[in-house]
């Protein structure tokens, strides 16, 4: 017996053979036993008293880590798994693991007799809680049987009467197992069923992840045909008529979909044309649809529920009573088999009438359902007794992009990845669509008002609809207006929340981020913490930063007496790589710099926010503001009017560009570290060790064997003169902008932009160009290109390191010289830097060239430092790309604070 949900829509589950929505896994080729279908994300309960083979079926059809058995929980708890004592906080446990597994959206299946009404009502209200349908597979095998099986086994010793009252119990309950909640439920009733049964896995109707468009999603339509029409030609749709001259289909040409959001119906004119067209589409397999609130509400008043005839269901009533019965009947049955919400191109697209938040998604329950239809209220009405929605789109931190209507907004407004593309057609807005993957807004206005809102709402001012013509945006372009997303109009008022405050929740506790680079980076809670502690204590406003510059790898310890790094180490690590052509740069001795310039104060505003009023931002490695407000601001007008003079702007058909660079000086953000530790060091050396040379020297013109001591002392106080000379070579007065140098060796971003598949020598041309312009502010980055399979460009490329350290340099930054490549084992690292010897004084201090601590800086570790500089540099292209999409603040904040994080793992800051 295989029992099925009454009412399918409600809950939405698959179908063995079912041509949509079903990927069923078929049995095995000559299978003639009973098939049982699971769905992929379920909560699968066998039933059966102890001997009917529940752990066996369980063993042969599902894996181990699926199978969550009381038998196993008591023994956790207990140490014995018969312990029949333990079986309360057992069954705790077991439902713990199963409310854990369903949350991560898992398969479970529960091993345990589960005879008894009280048992089952807690197993189904968790799979209710998890919005996951619950399965009942019943092993209803003779008492005989059972009580065979137990006998051959010693821990189940406790005779036939307790087979038969849990066989009694099983009896009296299986008629009810539907009533309980159970959406199916399979019996099998002998050895031989079990034995031959095939479980199938099957997926909601809901999971299409593996149609991958591309798709048209289109908004509420309410009856507008003739807009309808207008938008599917304007999309590149041919439309297919019948001997009427009625729209019955149409087909994109390039294999494109439609996917409707719902609401087709009510309120407009031309109510049966547009059913006729969609479902003719649907048919075809040309579109997709999901259902809205109007269809649901039709629906009941076609099988003739007591439905309130309300909100333009008299209208779609009386033009469908002018339609023929085999036209109603396949309405009828069009509308009964609409799929809730839809999960498409791997998970990464959704689309629901009213919307879905993360935890609903590719779910199945009346509450799935229910939000899918009306969205989330507060429960309130406003002045036109219309309800407030929650704005549950506000708060959405979901991976994928949901697309939805409901609710009419003036004009299509992305929030936290998510848009309604209801534009209120029907109230003299307009007809909008989605192109996905492309992020492109289609829209034709209406002719005019078909039908006056409860709650004012903004017409169309413009031609008439045979004059119009499409409007199309790019997603870049729809950061929205100010009235966008108001909810004006008949589907209620949405309460507005600013969708740039941040949430704790966004940031605290482990946090897994998925970088398409690198895949999942973890970050740890305790990170999480100082990083919070960071942010909020000392970064610039979180609407700035888009962006930290990731940690660098030093390069692996020179073999050279003594050198601790040297050049030959970058070239044998990229050659092991495969990557012969790299470029190597000069490393200035400045302070990392990310530059975000906006081309004005309105295009701050547009994109960013522009808090403070200010055109743009300049910040460090750990995001704090370089100067303050006067001085970032003359900088940016600065480098603003030399990218404007080079060209960029118009050139790259962008209103902000996003730099990496050098500042220099070094004082001119360390002059706290420099007085009080660099400079004090050296003071102090200074002052003491040529003392303490004169005493020695006196001792020894004494007669006094303190040679060792005396030339030990000379060499001290020598290093101690090369520590002061190298930092203070990077130090210099500044007044303003007067002796600052900014040093620009990458361009990150720009509108709709990133720039790591761009080669080095593209990013180094950008930069010259912009050092042409005010070559006063804006200093040059040396470089040298080398081939590390050439022994003699790599020696070429060695000698230029060793006059740029010779003469002061700090050393240079090797990298691939076409920027973002994979290696033989993966991704490459971004750069190795190499630094000079004099340089690395000020990093280990004056004593390091010493034979002793050489030797024992040889030994330092770099392989943490390593994964944390592949780690951050993902995270950085991540938000690089989340940026350029035009994603949400969090989205963008998620990657920045992981950066932030990771910079507080314990590793040698030296390296």
């Amino acid at each position: 017996m295989t029992a099925g949900l009454p009412d399918r829509a409600a809950a939405e589950e698959p179908a063995v053979g079912s041509a949509v929505g079903s990927a069923a896994v078929p049995p095995p080729e000559g299978h003639y036993g009973r098939v049982i279908d699971v769905p992929q994300l379920s909560l699968v309960v066998l039933i059966g008293a102890s001997g009917s083979g529940k752990s066996t079926f369980a063993r042969a059809h599902f894996a181990p880590t699926e199978i969550v058995s009381s038998d196993f929980c008591r023994g956790l708890v207990a140490d014995d798994e018969n312990d029949q004592s333990a079986s309360g906080d057992a069954f705790d446990l077991l439902h713990f693991i199963t409310g854990k597994r369903l949350a991560a959206g898992r398969l479970t299946v529960i091993d345990a007799t589960n005879v008894q009404p009280e048992s089952r009502k807690q197993l189904v209200a968790l799979a209710r809680e998890h919005d996951v349908l619950p399965v009942a597979i019943v092993l209803d095998l003779p008492e005989g049987v059972c009580a065979d099986r137990n006998s051959t086994r010693p821990d189940r010793q406790f005779g036939p009467r307790v087979i038969r009252r849990q066989r009694d119990q099983l009896r009296r309950g299986l008629r009810g197992l539907q009533k309980e909640g159970f959406r199916r439920v399979h019996v099998l009733r002998s050895a031989a069923e079990v034995e031959s049964a095939a479980v199938v896995r099957t997926r909601l109707f809901s999971d299409l992840r593996d149609q991958t468009g591309p798709f048209d999603v289109i908004g509420d339509v309410h009856g507008c045909l003739a807009e309808l029409e207008l938008l599917l030609t304007a999309l590149g749709y041919q439309l297919s008529r019948d001997g009427q001259d009625q729209a019955v289909d149409a087909r994109h040409p390039a294999g494109r979909r439609a996917v409707f959001v719902g609401d087709l119906v009510d309120r407009g004119p031309g109510t049966p044309g547009v059913l006729r067209l969609v479902m003719g589409m649907v048919r075809t397999g040309n579109a997709l649809c999901v259902p809205g609130n109007h269809e649901n509400k039709l629906l009941r008043a076609l099988r003739g529920r007591n439905v309130q005839v309300s909100h333009g269901l008299a209208e779609s009533l009386a033009q469908l009573a002018a339609e023929p019965a085999e036209f109603l009947a396949e309405l009828e049955s069009f509308l009964d088999g609409l799929i809730s919400h839809y999960v498409l191109d791997g998970g990464k697209l959704v689309v629901a009438h009213a919307g879905l938040i993360e935890r609903f998604q590719g779910r199945a329950s009346g509450r799935v359902r229910e939000f899918c239809l009306y969205g989330q209220t507060t429960g309130e009405t406003d002045e036109f007794g219309l309800p407030v929605r929650y704005p549950w789109a506000n708060d959405y931190r979901g991976a994928a992009m949901v697309l939805y209507g409901h609710t009419p907004v003036p004009d299509p407004e992305w929030v936290n990845g998510t848009l309604c593309l209801d534009t209120g057609c029907v109230f003299g807005g307009r007809l909008t669509a989605l192109r996905y993957p492309e992020r492109e807004i289609v829209a034709v206005p209406a002719a005019r008002v078909y039908y006056t809102p409860a709650r004012p709402f903004p017409v169309n001012a413009g031609a008439a609809l045979s004059e119009a013509a499409p409007a199309r945006l790019a997603g870049s372009e729809l950061a929205g207006s100010g009235l966008a997303g108001s909810g004006l109009a008949g589907g209620g008022l949405v309460a507005r929340r600013d969708p740039d405050v941040l949430n704790l929740t966004d940031v605290t506790g482990r946090r897994v981020v998925e970088t398409a680079r690198l895949g999942r980076v973890s970050v740890r809670e305790e990170n999480a913490a100082a990083a919070l502690e960071v942010m909020s204590r000392f970064a610039l406003d979180p609407r700035w930063l888009a962006y930290l510059p990731p940690t660098m790898s030093p390069v692996a310890t020179s073999t050279r007496d003594d050198l601790l790094e040297h050049p030959d180490q970058a070239f044998d690590a990229f050659r092991a790589e495969g990557v012969g052509a790299v470029v190597c740069e000069e490393k200035h001795m400045g302070s990392r710099a990310v530059a975000l310039i906006c081309l004005d104060l309105d295009a701050a505003r547009a994109r960013f926010g522009a808090p403070g009023e200010t055109t743009g931002a300049v910040w460090t490695r750990t995001g704090r503001p370089f100067f303050g407000p006067e001085l970032t601001e003359a900088l940016l007008a600065r480098l603003r009017t030399a990218a404007q003079a080079a060209g960029l702007f118009d050139e790259l058909g962008t209103e902000w560009l996003l730099l990496d660079a050098e500042l220099m000086p070094w004082s001119a953000k360390a002059s706290d570290l420099l007085r009080h530790q660099y400079a004090a060091v050296g003071a102090a050396a200074r002052a003491v060790l040529p003392a303490a040379v004169g005493v020695l020297q006196q001792a020894a013109a004494a007669g006094l064997d303190v040679a060792a001591l005396l030339d030990r002392t000379r060499a001290r106080a020598a290093n101690a003169t090369a520590f002061t000379a190298a930092y203070r070579r990077y130090c210099w007065p500044t007044d303003g902008l007067n002796g600052l140098r900014f040093a620009p060796f990458q361009l990150l971003a720009t509108v709709g932009s990133t720039y790591s598949d761009r080669p080095h020598a593209w990013h180094l041309e950008v930069a010259d160009r912009l050092v042409a312009a005010d070559p006063e502010l804006i200093a040059p980055t040396g470089r040298v290109f080398a081939d590390t399979t050439d022994p003699a460009s790599a020696a070429a490329a060695t000698t230029w390191w060793e006059e740029l350290t010779a003469s002061g340099g700090e050393g240079m930054v090797v990298k691939p010289a076409a920027n973002l490549v994979r290696g033989r084992r993966g991704p490459v690292q971004p750069g190795l830097k190499v630094r000079g010897r004099e340089y690395l004084r000020i990093i280990y201090g004056p004593d390091y060239t010493e034979p002793a601590n050489l030797s024992r800086l040889r030994r330092r570790g770099l392989g943490h430092k390593r994964s944390l500089a592949a780690r951050e540099y993902a995270l950085g292209l991540e938000g690089l790309d989340r940026l350029a999409r035009g994603e949400p603040l969090w989205r963008l904040h998620e990657c920045v604070f992981a950066v932030l994080a990771l910079e507080s793992e314990p590793v040698d800051p030296r390296l």
